[in-house]
């Protein structure tokens, strides 16, 4: 037990701090700068806490800060609540009067109306939007990007300067960036590279919500020099990001004939680049998007089709309806504040003495 050699005996603190003291003392290096390492790129860590920004700043990363394309639609809202307001009336007017008037003979009714008998009902969902009508939605947002844009803070980036990088070998007018385009064009536009490339209605709300954060981080303004490779680049990154089977840069040449691969790769890193890599769409902020989409729609009497509820249909709203109300009824029996009744009181009972 006294022999020093033994296993069990570590060494002396003593020697210890003798074996230490035979080395050099730590100096720590004089710290790099970036521009001393020729990385310029900005650390994770220092980048502007996405929490701290003002929600009116940030709508396409704040759950509850209103969008940017219905914003901007709200100059023209007097004029298009008025136009729904008489449409809705014309449409009620028309129809009581086509009843009395066809009584015997009734014909085509101009609006459908549910019943008891018959729930007429649109197929486009949250989960599941309607591919044509979600298209139409997102373009005219597009549409009143680029018609309500800020006009003294126009700034134009040469990735995204048609003129610059041209779509197509057709020769550019000299005034291509002063006549706005129609919603229909850019309907046109969106609708080719999504059938082409078999895209979801879910990819178009995720390119909306690209844009619009292109728009807010790199405080640009979509303008009509612009747009076109605006929406392409969003396009572009929603189809990789989205999809399980995304579209590669070459299959975007075959749509586009004119455009090389290396122009395609260049969009993509830049359009990255100014997204500072944030690529992420949580599911409250795709939800709002597409709710506000249907209030534009709304607004400018773009209504969704309206078809009958199936039996089909509804045996399955039935049985989904079913499932979340067993699976959250012991979720709402515990939430559940219960008020003390009087059943459940415990109290004396007098009873009457019977003295004999």
């Amino acid at each position: 037990m006294g022999n020093t050699t033994s296993c069990c005996v570590s060494s002396s603190p003593k020697h210890r701090r003798n074996n230490h003291s035979r080395l050099e003392p730590y100096r720590p290096e004089p710290e790099l700068s970036r521009e001393d390492t020729g990385c310029n790129l900005q650390h994770i860590s220092d980048r502007e806490n996405i929490d701290d920004l003002p929600m009116e700043y940030n709508p396409s990363d704040h759950p509850r800060a209103s969008t940017i394309f219905l914003s901007k639609s709200q100059t023209d809202v007097a004029v298009s609540n008025k136009r729904v307001r008489e449409k809705r009336k014309s449409l009620y007017i028309n129809h009581f009067t086509h009843i009395s008037e066809n009584k015997h003979h009734p014909g085509p009714v101009r609006r459908k109306y549910s019943s008891c008998s018959t729930i007429f009902l649109d197929d486009s969902t949250v989960s599941q939007p309607n591919l044509k009508y979600t298209i139409k939605c997102v373009a005219l947002a597009i549409y009143y990007h680029i018609k309500n844009r800020d006009v003294d803070r126009r700034m134009l980036l040469d990735i995204f300067d048609e003129k610059l990088h041209p779509l197509s070998k057709s020769e550019i007018p000299p005034d291509y960036d002063k006549h706005d385009p129609e919603q229909k064009q850019i309907y046109r536009f969106v609708r080719t590279l999504f059938s082409a490339a078999q895209l979801t209605a879910e990819c178009a709300i995720v390119t909306l919500v690209y844009l619009e954060r292109l728009l807010t981080y790199a405080e640009i303004d979509i303008c009509p020099a612009n747009w076109k490779r605006i929406v392409l680049g969003a396009i572009l990154l929603a189809s990789k990001v989205w999809d399980d089977q995304a579209v590669w840069n070459v299959d975007y040449c075959q749509i586009l004939k004119d455009i090389t691969v290396e122009d395609m790769n260049e969009l993509e890193r830049q359009f990255l680049e100014l997204l500072q890599f944030n690529i992420n769409v949580p599911s409250s902020v795709y939800a709002k998007y597409y709710f506000d989409l249907r209030s534009l729609a709304e607004a400018n009497s773009l209504s969704f089709p309206l078809e009958p509820l199936s039996r089909d249909k509804a045996q399955k709203l039935e049985a989904i309806s079913r499932l979340c109300d067993d699976k959250y009824k012991d979720l709402r029996k515990a939430a559940k504040k219960r008020s003390v009744s009087a059943d459940n009181l415990v109290v004396v009972r007098w009873a009457p003495a019977i003295i004999s």
